[in-house]
């Protein structure tokens, strides 16, 4: 599986996801500059994180227009596999690929800190149930109406729960206000993700923290194992 990273003018996390998935994991990874509109045959695509066209308007909303969007757009529509990751992940909702949107956290502040996530899909993460992610972002508050809260229930749509230490789900565990202590979702067809905290940054031994080694390899396995069954 090739994979290609996506650099936006602002993207900041680049780097350190084309580490993690070529040192850490194995893969064939090469970057795609927004200008361009192939992606270059990559079967996963990574929006990484960052300040795209420096959070101009809102998070996201002019990345939405790069030209190598149209390509990703097609590329998802076809069954392709798409990862967004913080400011990728705002990408991804401006773009539609995603349902609901991300406001400005409650506090109103940037936050940079380590936070617990709960796996809220069992059919992708088996082994794992709680982890330890660094987040960084100032709109990471996922929002969305009523009728696109229950269709993201209903149809298992919700990756991750913002949770104490201890996996408690409530108020005092959500860092930015998120409904539902959303941290991260998917599409119905289950092959674009978006997540708020950075996996890309728990992946390295030498950080004391490999939790978002779990999660990446987590994603890729059910990735695989889809293509299996096609």
């Amino acid at each position: 599986m090739k994979f290609g990273v996506v650099v936006f003018p602002g993207s900041n996390c680049d780097h350190d996801v084309a580490y993690a998935l070529k040192e850490k994991l194995g893969k064939n990874v090469v970057f795609l500059w927004h200008k361009e509109k192939s992606i270059k045959n990559c079967d996963f695509i990574i929006l990484p994180g960052g300040f795209s066209y420096g959070d101009y308007l809102r998070s996201g909303a002019i990345a939405q227009f790069s030209p190598i969007m149209q390509s990703i757009e097609k590329h998802a529509k076809n069954g392709g596999y798409i990862l967004g990751i913080c400011n990728g992940f705002q990408i991804l909702c401006e773009s539609k690929l995603l349902p609901g949107t991300l406001l400005r956290n409650k506090n109103q502040k940037f936050i940079c800190d380590n936070v617990f996530i709960k796996s809220a899909n069992p059919n992708i993460f088996e082994n794992k149930k709680i982890y330890k992610i660094p987040i960084a972002h100032a709109e990471g508050r996922f929002y969305c109406d009523e009728l696109t809260l229950k269709n993201l229930i209903n149809k298992k749509q919700i990756l991750f729960k913002y949770c104490s230490k201890d996996g408690e789900v409530n108020a005092d565990s959500n860092p930015n206000g998120a409904l539902k202590n959303i941290a991260g979702i998917c599409n119905e067809q289950q092959n674009v993700f978006g997540m708020m905290p950075h996996p890309e940054r728990a992946c390295d031994e030498n950080l004391n923290n490999t939790d978002g080694k779990f999660i990446l390899e987590s994603i890729l396995s059910f990735c695989k194992k889809k293509e299996s069954e096609l």
